[in-house]
């Protein structure tokens, strides 16, 4: 690299905020839990030439954003901090979404990222250039020039609002879950839109404040038992390695037809039967597709706030808004005042991919036309120095995300290593890319995600791929890609052959991992 854009290397970085213009080691978008852990273990490497650009004012992410009553975390609470920062003193089973909120701005606070933070500055785009083997970024308060560009942005930073015929004229209060209108009074008539993860949390504080609540269901969620309960003072809180190897053993319950699936539908079904008498009723709240096949949800309140004489439950989604006047597919309307939209986020086709750019002018968007794909779930063919966390293929469908972040941050982390010591930008070839793929297809066609019949966020619409979730084991995960391996790399003809080498599991291979033993009950 040449000039005066040539991007700071390691040992010159700053500890300063960057002013515009300026040129860094790492750029790194977005200050939730990928973003921050990011930082976090940056400094505690050395690297002090970094920045986070963040477009709101706190860190935090999607645990800053959802502040609806009921917020909290649907996976027990010691597996929602990072290994190398435990959180010991969690008020409860499943932490209330402001304490896991505080965490992330303590962790940012005691690892010093303070200087490193540029809070309320938007990215708007970003351009890889060849002749400088550098990142051209625009911001909301300026350029910027890095050597690395890391995106953190997470799957759930963008609402998606439906496009319903009249909203815009609706005369009440009309939001998304995770805008929530903190100033919102009781006694209202309250209309709630969806009947997912966000919907399941919210309602039954709605229904203990609203003079009348009517949930819009299009289809019903599966919901298992939740058993949330406050630690009592000095209890020793659950062994995080433990938990986390528990916790992987249920990925044996989202392959499609296995014995596992069948134990967990039985749960699920004996709670709604054990919370809905009513048989018309139960029918109505009865999914037709596998456990598992949505995201699974957990609570002990979901099924008797729906039974509360002011709580209705419309088995049929939305069609118009009529004034104040709610029209369902059904034919029914409801008179409301408040419109809550739990409706989900844009998830496999992030609105970020448009603005990043990589060779030949290609934007991740274009890359991704026919669904996301990657490498390690981490980097892109076309787009040199660039790392996506939390993106392609990098959540898990029964654990918490945190275990393949921690990995994709140990992988970066090894890549800034030998970027440290090459010649030249790194960009994964298109072989790897392609192989990758073809592994996470083979193995996401015998998981409920794609065979246990429903629509999720977790497929891409257009593609019918699965590519959200990472198709197996966290440990798995975390064996392959937590460290950095330069092979897949390589432009030559034994690099290429390399990642067509790719380890594979096959179907007929996951007979043979460790399933928890008979009558074994899971944790949650």
């Amino acid at each position: 690299m040449t000039g005066t854009h040539q991007a700071a290397r390691p040992d010159s970085g700053s500890r300063t905020v960057p002013g515009p213009g300026t040129a860094v080691d790492v750029a790194v978008v977005g200050a939730g839990l990928a973003g921050v852990g990011l930082g976090a273990r940056l400094r505690r490497a050395g690297r002090t030439g970094f920045t986070v650009l963040e477009r709101a004012d706190d860190v935090g992410g999607t645990w800053r954003d959802n502040v609806y009553p009921g917020v909290a975390c649907d996976i027990p609470s010691a597996l929602y901090s990072y290994s190398f920062l435990p959180q010991p003193a969690w008020s409860r089973v499943f932490a209330p979404g402001a304490e896991i909120h505080r965490y992330v701005q303590d962790v940012a606070r005691s690892e010093g990222l303070a200087p490193h933070l540029r809070l309320g500055t938007a990215l708007t785009g970003a351009r890889w250039h060849d002749d400088e083997a550098a990142w051209h970024l625009t911001t909301s308060r300026g350029p910027l020039i890095a050597r690395v560009l890391v995106t953190a942005v997470g799957r759930l930073s963008e609402p998606r609002v439906p496009d319903l015929p009249g909203l815009g004229t609706f005369p009440g209060r009309v939001f998304h879950s995770a805008r929530w209108d903190r100033d919102l009074p009781a006694g209202l008539r309250v209309g709630v839109v969806g009947t997912g993860a966000s919907a399941v949390q919210l309602v039954p504080e709605l229904a203990r404040r609203a003079a009348s609540v009517v949930v819009l269901q299009r289809t019903p969620p599966w919901v298992l038992p939740r058993g949330d309960r406050a630690y009592a003072p000095g209890e020793p809180r659950p062994d995080r390695a433990a938990l986390a190897a528990e916790a992987d053993r249920l990925f044996d319950a989202r392959r499609a037809g296995s014995a596992a699936e069948a134990e967990l539908r039985e749960r699920a079904e004996a709670h709604l039967r054990a919370q809905v008498p009513d048989p018309a009723l139960r029918a109505l709240l009865t999914p037709d597709y596998a456990v598992g096949c949505k995201r699974a949800l957990f609570s002990d309140d979901w099924y008797p706030a729906l039974q509360q004489p002011h709580v209705t439950l419309e088995p049929s989604a939305p069609v118009s808004v009529e004034g104040s006047t709610l029209v369902a597919a059904s034919g029914a309307r409801y008179e409301v005042d408040v419109l809550v939209l739990a409706t989900g986020f844009e998830t496999t086709r992030p609105p970020f991919a448009h603005l990043v750019a990589g060779r030949g002018g290609q934007t991740l968007a274009e890359h991704w036309a026919d669904g996301m794909t990657s490498h390690a779930s981490t980097v892109v063919h076309g787009f040199p120095n660039l790392f996506v966390l939390d993106g392609p293929n990098a959540g898990l469908g029964h654990h918490s995300a945190l275990e393949v972040i921690e990995a994709q941050i140990g992988y970066v982390l090894g890549a800034l290593d030998h970027l440290d010591r090459a010649d030249g930008p790194l960009d994964v070839s298109a072989a790897a890319e392609a192989a990758y793929t073809r592994e996470i297809d083979r193995r996401a066609a015998e998981t409920v995600w794609l065979r246990g019949g429903c629509r999720s966020w977790y497929v891409d619409e257009r593609s019918g791929r699965l590519t959200l979730l990472w198709p197996g084991r966290a440990a798995e995960y975390r064996d392959r890609f937590a460290r950095f391996d330069p092979a897949p790399f390589g432009v030559t003809d034994d690099h290429a052959a390399a990642a067509e080498r790719v380890p594979i599991l096959a179907a007929d291979a996951w007979s043979s991992i460790e399933t928890p033993q008979p009558g074994a009950r899971p944790f949650w």
